[in-house]
């Protein structure tokens, strides 16, 4: 493998990741690991980086033993990734960035229409204040009765992008008050603590189009997900499902996942979403992808609006990829759970947002002491435990991610809630005043 990053890796992280590792020695993994680090803190995008740097991709190219047998695997793919590929001269194994429209908020509401899947009352291809207001008026005319809205931005990702716009209390649809109240509600629209006010967000929107929909509500709401992915043979293949965990001043920020997704609704939109991604594969998309949806009950059961495409690897993959990997198991896409090799089904909690400032007072040595005291690591006996990941954000940024594993759901809560305790308590006494001796 090799891992490519803008600053190096502590030796401490890898030696934790490679201590996961199960029937190989970790100097035996460490042969085959080469990190290349570029030493540029800068927020240009890693592969920009990269391509400005021809005797270091030179470096690259060298370690690649067969080309032929290996593939580039990024987050994300855009012309840069593309570039970088041929470059290598390695295929790159995702979307390729001519298909990037369909995981734009217009290019997935289009989709939807033409998979014949239900999402929520909307128009896509907005491209202004004006517009968006006019799409506000058509979807009242639709929906008399909505009081919130949706404007997003075709390239928000994790709820940035986002805006609610509050429909109560206006001028009853078709009256000539209506359009001017409309224009204010748009001015006024809730950003959810973004650093970027309505001015800005609304020149976003002029540069790259969004979408206007009405805010799906209603008892037992939820957002879960369906992970897939399609075979450069063109085989569709559903992964996974999750409910998401979202937060926020108005519950749009991806904060965490939980494994796998309610069995009341799993099966639906699993199936839902078989039917975006048989698309996707006849357009010739290859790699792992998302749909997001929102779910609510109904008198006839539960109803599942598809609001979102995702052509890359997100919070949910990371997480999913740490228990296949742990536990040796797989996914039955018609029960929609996972098995593990020793037949125990897997259930686990994940966040990337477990945030305090005074996880800046703790170092990585603190850390890694107190999950041993703790008993914080992954027990390859019972396979259940908590994996941490994003260490290199600890002191300098205040956060950690972790994925805690269990044989139930209440299990894995359980674990999750525990290794939290811990951490924030430990940090509290990292932050302690230390006594000193007399002399």
């Amino acid at each position: 493998m090799i891992y490519v990053t803008s600053q190096p890796i502590s030796e401490s992280i890898v030696d934790y990741y490679l201590g996961l590792l199960e029937d190989v020695t970790p100097a035996d993994a460490r042969a085959r690991l080469f990190l290349v680090p570029i030493r540029d803190g800068s927020r240009r995008p890693l592969t920009a980086k990269l391509l400005d740097r021809p005797r270091l991709l030179a470096r690259i190219r060298a370690l690649i033993p067969a080309p032929d047998c290996c593939h580039l695997v990024p987050y994300t793919t855009t012309p840069l990734e593309r570039d970088l590929a041929l470059v290598l001269g390695i295929p790159m194994y995702g979307a390729d960035p001519r298909h990037r429209h369909f995981g734009t908020k217009s290019g997935a509401r289009r989709l939807f229409k033409a998979a014949g899947v239900l999402h929520p009352l909307g128009e896509e291809n907005v491209s202004s204040g004006g517009a968006a207001v006019q799409a506000l008026m058509r979807l009242r005319a639709a929906r008399p009765g909505l009081e919130q809205a949706m404007l997003k931005l075709n390239d928000g990702v994790g709820g940035k992008g986002n805006a609610v716009i509050d429909l109560r209390d206006l001028p009853a649809p078709g009256t000539p008050e209506q359009e001017r109240a409309l224009g204010e509600r748009v001015g006024r629209m809730s950003l959810d603590g973004e650093a970027i006010d309505s001015s800005a967000f609304l020149a976003e929107l002029e540069q790259h189009g969004g979408v206007v929909e009405e805010r799906i509500a209603g008892w037992g709401f939820r957002s879960p997900s369906v992970q897939m992915r399609i075979t450069p043979a063109g085989v569709v293949e559903l992964l996974s499902t999750h409910d998401q965990v979202l937060g926020g001043e108005s519950a749009q920020k991806y904060e965490g996942c939980c494994f796998p997704a309610d069995s009341a609704y799993a099966g639906l939109i699993s199936r839902e979403a078989a039917k975006v991604g048989q698309i996707l594969a006849r357009k010739g998309v290859v790699g792992r992808f998302a749909l997001d949806f929102v779910v609510v009950r109904r008198a006839t059961g539960w109803a599942a609006y598809a609001i979102e495409v995702n052509l890359r690897k997100g919070g949910t993959t990371h997480p999913f990829l740490t228990l296949k990997f742990l536990t040796d198991g797989t996914y039955d896409p018609d029960a929609c759970s996972f098995t593990a090799a020793d037949g125990a089904e897997k259930f686990f909690i994940a966040t990337d947002h477990l945030q305090s400032d005074s996880f800046r007072g703790l170092t990585l040595e603190d850390l890694f002491e107190a999950l041993a005291a703790h008993g914080l690591q992954f027990d390859h006996r019972s396979q259940t435990g908590v994996v941490f990941h994003m260490l290199s954000g600890l002191t300098e940024l205040g956060q950690i991610g972790l994925t805690a594993v269990g044989n139930s759901r209440q299990e894995a809560e359980s674990i999750y809630d525990h290794a939290t305790r811990v951490l924030i308590a430990e940090a509290e006494s990292a932050a302690a005043p230390a006594l000193v001796a007399a002399a």
